[in-house]
């Protein structure tokens, strides 16, 4: 894997054509978003570069590669364009070889699909916890409707009677629930999974995922940069290199 480590902010020139074979990722270290698309390629063994791209300072080119100015977006070596996570996820999935993340079967892929709309409430309350630490308010309220939230998802697991959310092993929806996970102790909520059995022991199992392992971010780390990322430092998007 090759790419800028540094973010690509504006007035830096747009890079030239992906070489044949491989396939570029418009990434941001930090985004949950595009880590999920990160996980994939990792998971799948496909040959890429990464451009990292400063969202609060964005080069003008880039709507080019993502119309919304949202990452992640991929660009093929013919300068075929695909944006959005769920989207960016399944063509590589359908594309290359290898492993297939999402079940053949129609009602197990539902069944991904489903937990995955369970999953987009406990987001939404992530989302307003950073909303309330930003503006220094109580967190008290919010962490409870949040540990509720993850208490009907892990209700899920326990009745699918697995390891994995998708089942006996790692697959599609485990990959794109897992970043914000990995992201609980900037939210202040790693203790939620005190009191959800089947998704502490489902994120113990995660940590181990190659995967995982490969593109996983530091605790330290991830403080250093949402630390500055609420602050509306444009230089959080760099923080640690």
């Amino acid at each position: 894997m090759t790419g800028s480590e540094k973010c690509l902010a504006k007035g830096c020139p747009a890079p030239g054509p992906v070489p044949e074979g491989t396939i570029r990722v418009y990434s941001m270290r930090f985004c949950p978003y595009a880590q999920r698309a990160r996980l994939v390629l990792a998971a799948k063994g496909i040959k890429h570069e990464v451009i990292n791209i400063n969202l609060k300072n964005k080069p003008d080119w880039f709507f080019e590669k993502s119309p919304f100015g949202l990452v992640p977006s991929l660009e093929t070596s013919n300068g075929q364009v695909i944006y959005e996570s769920p989207i960016v996820c399944d063509y590589l999935d359908e594309v290359y070889p290898g492993k297939k993340l999402t079940p053949a079967d129609p009602f197990q892929k539902a069944q991904q699909k489903m937990t995955l709309e369970h999953f987009s409430k406990v987001t939404t309350v992530l989302y307003k916890i950073m909303g309330a630490k930003k503006n220094n308010e109580d967190l008290s309220t919010v962490k409870e409707e949040l540990q509720e939230k993850l208490l009907k998802l892990d209700e899920i697991l326990a009745k699918q009677n697995s390891l994995f959310f998708g089942g006996s092993e790692v697959s599609m929806v485990d990959y794109m629930i897992w970043p914000w996970f990995e992201r609980l102790i900037i939210f202040d909520a790693k203790d939620c999974l005190n009191k959800t059995t089947h998704i502490d022991k489902w994120y113990q199992q995660m940590l181990q995922d190659p995967a995982v392992k490969a593109i996983y971010i530091e605790p330290d780390v991830m403080l250093g940069f949402f630390k500055l990322y609420i602050q509306g430092d444009l230089e959080a998007y760099d923080y640690g290199l």
